[in-house]
Parts: structure tokens; sequence; C-alpha cells
């Protein structure tokens, strides 16, 4: 009879232990792109009693769906232990398809971790993957995501990699708090005792005020306008195109200086703000290349016989339409 009673209150006990109240759903906020526009998504989760299993939902793509494994590994490896319940993780809104990105192993780690408590940081963004041994590590897509979000007014604070302060600190108006590994991530969660930084970025460029507007241009080119001679119809035209930022096009015979005024062309663009350098930025990392954050503005001098694919690329993971205007 006494170990009966024994048995069942050892069973009480486990269930007080781990069983959580019914009441909390734990919110964090994370986001995806849509094209090149970010989407405020809620990560929401649940503990409930039931076969032990681990589950994502919400139209999450392939790569939120493996962040269970390395989530599970990051926090098994840390000394967590994993509770013995049925964890559900919602993606909300659940009608915006193919939502994507590594980002996401944070903000589900950090809804595990603390599952017994309350998390309610209104406002608080959290962005990082996970490595198998707990390292947080930053994304190519951190960068548009972040300046989207901030664009449209969405965000003021963020949980963010270290590694990824070095261009993220271009961004101003977002205090960023910086983390390396999840344990750190648990405890400042868990104390709430948030270190933000948040710093305003001085480009190593020429600076210039129109108004109180300040506009930034390189000081040196590879190639320099004042080298072309003659051809004045040529360079009047040139200055009108690079003043209003016009597409203007040069026909003429061959050697005659068209490709050379073309290549010379970038020197007389005008200067770059601040928002242009970060949107010229976001739109190298969607592409896979390295931001160089540099106040050089881009230029496109494609061939007349240039077809649509040849100018536009492939290989990207979002899809541009083109518009027949005839």
């Amino acid at each position: 009879m006494e170990k009966h009673i024994t048995d069942e209150t050892t069973q009480t006990q486990q269930d007080t232990l781990i069983t959580p109240d019914k009441s909390i759903v734990n919110r964090l906020h994370c986001a995806t792109l849509e094209g090149a526009v970010a989407r405020v998504i809620e990560v929401e989760a649940t503990f409930t009693r039931g076969l032990p299993g681990f589950a994502v939902v919400g139209l999450a793509g392939s790569d939120i769906q493996e962040a269970r494994e390395r989530v599970k590994s990051a926090l098994l490896t840390n000394g967590f232990i994993f509770p013995p319940l049925k964890i559900t993780i919602n993606l909300s809104p659940s009608d915006i398809p193919h939502k994507s990105g590594t980002h996401f192993d944070l903000p589900i780690a950090l809804l595990i971790a603390l599952y017994k408590g309350v998390i309610d940081e209104e406002g608080l963004f959290v962005f990082g993957e996970l490595g198998l041994d707990g390292r947080i590590k930053s994304s190519s897509m951190l960068f548009p995501l972040i300046l989207s979000l901030k664009e449209q007014g969405l965000i003021k604070r963020a949980i963010v990699p270290k590694e990824a302060i070095a261009h993220l600190g271009h961004i101003a108006g977002v205090s960023f708090i910086a983390v390396e590994d999840l344990t750190r991530a648990i405890e400042l969660m868990g104390s709430k005792s948030f270190e933000e930084h948040s710093s305003s970025f001085d480009y190593k460029a020429r600076r210039v005020e129109v108004g109180s507007t300040p506009y930034y241009h390189e000081s040196s080119y590879p190639s320099d306008f004042g080298d072309v001679k003659g051809q004045g119809i040529a360079k009047r035209a040139s200055l009108i195109a690079a003043a209003g930022m016009h597409n203007f096009m040069m026909e003429g015979n061959p050697g005659c200086g068209k490709s050379m005024i073309a290549k010379r062309l970038r020197d007389i663009l005008p200067p770059l703000s601040e928002e242009e350098i970060l949107s010229i930025a976001k739109h190298q990392f969607l592409s896979g290349a390295k931001a160089d954050f540099s106040a050089a503005r881009p230029i496109r001098s494609p061939h007349h016989t240039a077809t649509s694919a040849s100018i536009f690329g492939g290989g990207c993971h979002f899809q541009l339409k083109m518009i027949n205007s005839n």
C-alpha cells in the first residue's frame, strides 16, 4: 500500500514538473522575405501532454523544417533536457506560403529552452542560425530582412548573431543585442538584462550636404570622364542623362568612343544618400554577393543585342516578372 502511494506521489510530482500552464502560448517575432520585402512572422510555441514530438507548422520551407534537428542538437549539447511533451511550433500568419530562412533557428530554440516561463517582450525580434554546438551564425538574409523591417517602421530592437554586427551596424535606428552562442541568448532572455548596441555608420567616402541631408561619393574611379576628348554632343548627352539619371543610347561607328564614354559615365553620376547605399547593399546580399557599402552608384551599359535573360540573369531565389508594355 505504501509503495502504491509513493509511486502515485512521484508520478504527480513528475507531471507537475514537466507540464506547463495550459494557458501559456509563448511568442517571439521573426520575419521572412516576400520578394525583396520583409513580412513579420510570429513564432508561437505550445507544449502539451501526449506522445513526445516536435512539429513545425505554418507553411514552413524545407530549411525551417530542418531547423528541428539543429535546434535539438544545439540544446542537447548545451545541457538542456528536452521536455517529454508534444511540442508544436507555429509560424503565423499561416497563409504566407514558402516561409524560409535558417534565421528561424534561434527563436524556436529560445521558445523551447524557456518553455516553463512566460516570454513577453513586445517589439523584440530574434534572428540567428544555430550550429550543432550552439554557436549562433549569421546568414545572407539578415541584412535585407532587418533593413526592410526598418524601412517599414516595424522594428526597434533585435537579438542578432554577434558576427553580423559588422554589417548590421550600418542600419541606424535599430538597437541590436549581439549574442555568440545559445547559452548566452537563453541567459539574456531569462534575465531580461539586454545590452543594446546602436550606432551610426560613417562611410569611408567624401561627404557633401544638400540642405541638411548628407550625400556620399567616391574620390577616385578606375577611369576618368575627363579623358574623353572631343565628342561634344555625346558628352552633353551624357551629362544630361547622368544629372537626371535617364537612360540613353549611343550610336556610331566602331571605335568612335561609345564604350569609352559608357565606362566613364559612373564618374559623373550624382552622389548617393545613406538610404541608397543601404538599398544597394540589400540587393547585393539578395544576389548572394558580399556588400561593400561603396558610395559608387551602380550603372549598367548593355549592348543593344542583349536579351532580357542576359540583363536580368538567372538562378534567383525569387521571381522577377517581365511586363510587356506593347
